[in-house]
């Protein structure tokens, strides 16, 4: 380089102590990678850039041309590995390209000789990278960009019905879709925030990590019904957001609480239900009467119901394990129902530890009886409470029947002072309800522990991690569907089922259930049988358990699904730069990963799809007019590592042990010969080792089981020390809603957003932005003849969103 004093010295030195230094980091890196097996391109373009750094040293123009070079052969091989990908190239072209930008500009022109060949390579080099670069921001080999035709037909529903959500997901069916037609694509831009209610409730100093607001709200009439992450339950005036009504029920959390969070409350109307049947009782004891159950001594005081009222109720489940019947015109407590509208769920529990049973979803609700699960704590213990389902009058809260999963007679219940079997499956998300069939369908989860599974009996097995389709009326067993065997992977059905009669090809109507798995696959089954109408057959997966574990030799894999089409390799690890993303290349090769459902491992293993799942608890929105499902896959891997048991991992919790008070990092597995550490797969900076997208809203064609569109969504801004707004398609948690005029509405993303969508294309027509994370599924109602769409932004606590304590309304102008 000339020799030229002041800053052109500076800038000569900066050149070769970063060449230098990336050069040293790129030759250790690279072999270290491919020592476990990876890709030598780090290696060999450290070596190169060793060379540069030389010749630029001795002042060669030849330096320029042999980084030009570098920079076309990186390119050659980045389009090899990851094809037109624009987030995939841009960890593989940043550096090269910002520093090939800085030798054309500010080192180039001050060597001698550099002049023609030297600059001319870089600026071939820079003009590669940038049609590279420009072409894949055009050509994302991710999204499919199909359409469907505009709807040509009224929705099926009008009317006053028309304009209510009485549900958690506007019908019991777990649709997700209003029939309301005033937002349309051609005037959504113009919402505005029609009001905004604050509940004024926020995390406090004894609560766990997992603190979340996950409420859609529901509402009948001129009413809107919900509750916040405390179970506080509002009653607000659906045009104004005003406060009617509120009640609190006390919750007494701390930090060994897995979940501090309510998804929503339910309503009936007494005066349209029938007396509960009488002839239906378990075999065996006895229900419980209502005296049985055991009164809430916290339960706040409230006006007593005068009789004839509370025909109109609403039932708040809580997390100490209660469920509440409230008036729906005052919000007072239903005298009439358990134990002066306090029914005690941890009745006849094996433990009765705060927290480790939690009603967090809310119940199915027939004319007669209101069907009642709830979670319990995962991979703390193999001493948990039951996961039992039940029936109770929906009048009295008098125990009409139980559905015990782990139990030998599921439907046996427990005799005086005995209790529900321990550690039973449970079902802790919504569930779904066929009125004709009088069936309810209960997407169930593992026993726990969740990630070793060698001691579990043949009864914790048998309606574990699948689909349980019950009587409502009796509690009797339908059919089951398991869509994991023998589960280690915490892969159990996080979704609401969704209910739909279905025109297929062929022109017959067939009645089905779509159950969303963790695992991407979405298995569709006669909703009468359980039979698949979508083939799901059984494929070998990995073997090789932990010790004194086994694993299922196949698994279920349905036809319709978003699960990744090829297994992952070190091409597709990630990061904000070549330097975190060979990083991650290296933790790839460490962990065991053959694929999905790869055995749990001391190694560690690489989960993919991860725990959040591809889907999660906000499930899909179904048009059941023009039969079309909108959802929102994710694509976040996680790594699980067992810890086998010695010095301060023992076998059994000591005196005064308590729950982790989140999902993720060590849990103690007690009474099974391994710990577990539970993680998202990152890199050093914080940024997801696998590339983007990690999130897509998508269209299925329900005819004819197609994904017609898919798109990324959810951009950075609020995730990088930079609010950037790059579009890379970002986790969620929530899900999507679908209206007839043609819009879907959805928030959940990891940046404070609710949007807008085209149905027929997945265009984005719509954004505002939310003061708090939005991990909420948002609802539509009309009052006086204006169309409300409504959110919950009060974040996640675990998923790391900004917390908050708003709902707001969006309409159009008046």
């Amino acid at each position: 380089m000339s020799r030229q004093p002041g800053w052109s010295v500076v800038i000569g030195a900066i050149t070769l102590v970063f060449l230098a230094l990336t050069s040293l980091y790129l030759v250790i890196g690279g072999a270290w990678l491919i020592a476990v097996g990876g890709s030598w391109y780090y290696l060999i373009t450290g070596l190169l850039l060793a060379v540069v750094t030389w010749l630029l040293y001795r002042r060669k123009p030849a330096a320029l041309v042999l980084y030009a070079l570098v920079m076309i052969a990186t390119a050659v091989w980045a389009l090899w590995e990851s094809g037109t990908d624009f987030w995939a190239l841009a960890p593989r072209s940043g550096v090269l390209v910002i520093f090939g930008v800085w030798l054309l500009l500010l080192v180039s022109w001050r060597m001698e000789g550099a002049r023609g060949l030297g600059i001319g390579s870089l600026v071939v080099a820079l003009a590669v990278w940038a049609g590279v670069l420009i072409y894949a921001n055009f050509n994302d080999p991710q999204t499919v960009n199909g359409s469907f035709s505009a709807a040509s037909a009224a929705p099926a529903e009008t009317g006053d019905s028309a304009a209510d959500w009485p549900a958690y997901a506007r019908t019991q069916a777990g649709t997700r879709y209003s029939p309301l037609t005033q937002i349309t694509p051609a005037n959504v831009k113009d919402l505005q925030v029609a009001w905004t209610f604050r509940t004024g409730d926020s995390k406090g100093p004894n609560d766990p990590v997992e603190i979340t607001d996950e409420v859609t709200p529901i509402k009948i009439g001129e009413t809107l019904f919900l509750c916040s992450p405390h179970q506080i339950l509002w009653a607000l005036d659906a045009r104004t957001g005003k406060l009617k009504w509120k009640f609190d029920p006390q919750l007494k959390a701390d930090p060994s609480f897995q979940h501090v969070t309510c998804r929503g409350v339910s309503y009936v109307d007494l005066s349209a239900a029938g007396p509960a049947p009488r002839a239906d009782q378990p075999s065996g004891a006895s229900a419980a009467a209502p005296d049985q159950q055991a009164a809430s001594a916290a339960a706040p005081a409230a006006t007593a119901a005068t009789a004839g009222a509370c025909m109109r109720r609403i039932y708040l489940p809580v997390n100490d394990g209660h469920l509440y019947a409230l008036d729906a015109e005052t919000g007072a407590l239903c005298k009439t129902f358990a134990n002066g509208g306090d029914l005690d769920l941890q009745h006849n529990q094996p433990v009765t530890t705060p927290g480790m049973y939690e009603p967090t979803s809310p119940s199915v609700i027939t004319n007669d009886v209101i069907v009642v699960a709830g979670a319990v704590e995962d991979n703390y213990s193999t001493r948990e409470p039951s996961g039992v389902i039940r029936g109770f009058d929906v009048r009295s809260g008098e125990l009409l029947w139980v559905f015990d999963p782990g139990a030998k007679d599921p439907n046996q219940n427990p005799p005086a002072g005995g209790h529900y079997t321990l550690t039973s499956p449970n079902s802790w998300a919504p569930a779904a309800y066929d009125p004709k069939l009088d069936i309810v369908y209960l997407p169930m989860g593992v026993t726990t522990p969740d990630i070793w599974g060698g001691n579990r009996t043949a009864e914790q097995e048998r309606f574990a991690s699948g689909l349980l389709a019950l009587h409502a009326s009796t509690g009797k067993l339908a059919w089951f569907y398991q869509t994991v065997h023998h589960d280690l992977w915490d892969m159990d059905l996080p979704s609401q089922p969704t209910l739909a009669d279905i025109t297929d090809v062929k022109g017959n109507t067939v009645p089905v259930v779509y159950a969303p798995a963790k695992t991407g696959n979405l298995f569709v089954l006669d909703r009468r049988t359980g039979v698949p109408v979508v083939p799901a057959p059984e494929r070998p997966v990995p073997q090789g358990a932990a010790p004194g574990d086994h694993v299922s030799p196949t698994q279920p894999f349905s036809g319709l699904t978003f699960r990744p089409s090829k297994d992952l390799t070190d091409a597709d690890m990630w990061g904000a730069t070549m330097y975190d993303q060979l990083v991650c290349r290296i933790m790839f090769h460490k962990l065991r990963y053959e694929g999905t459902f790869t055995p749990p491992s001391v190694q560690g293993t690489l989960v993919f799809p991860g725990n959040l799942g591809m889907f999660e608890w906000g499930g899909m929105a179904v048009d059941t007019d023009r039969q079309i499902a909108v959802a929102n896959p994710i694509a976040l891997p996680f790594v699980s590592r067992l810890i086998p048991r010695g010095p301060g991992n023992p076998i059994q919790p000591v005196p005064g042990a308590k729950g982790s008070g989140t999902e993720t990092g060590i849990q103690p597995q007690y009474g099974v010969p391994f710990g577990v550490t539970l993680n998202a797969f990152m890199s050093p900076v914080g940024l997801p080792c696998k590339q983007p997208a990690w999130g897509f809203i998508s269209a299925i064609d329900l005819k004819t089981n197609h994904i017609v569109w898919k798109k990324r969504i959810g951009t950075v801004r609020d995730s990088s020390p930079i609010p950037l707004p790059f579009k890379m398609g970002m986790p969620m948690l929530g899900g999507p809603i679908i209206t007839a005029g043609g819009v879907a509405f959805i928030g959940a993303t990891a940046d404070n957003y609710i949007r807008g969508f085209d149905v027929n294309n997945g265009r984005q027509l719509w954004q505002a932005r939310l003061p708090a994370g939005g991990q909420a599924t948002p609802m539509s109602y009309s009052v006086n003849g204006r169309q409300f769409v409504v959110i919950a932004a009060g974040g996640h606590g675990s998923f790391g969103t900004k917390l908050g304590d708003y709902v707001i309304a969006y309409a159009l102008p008046q």
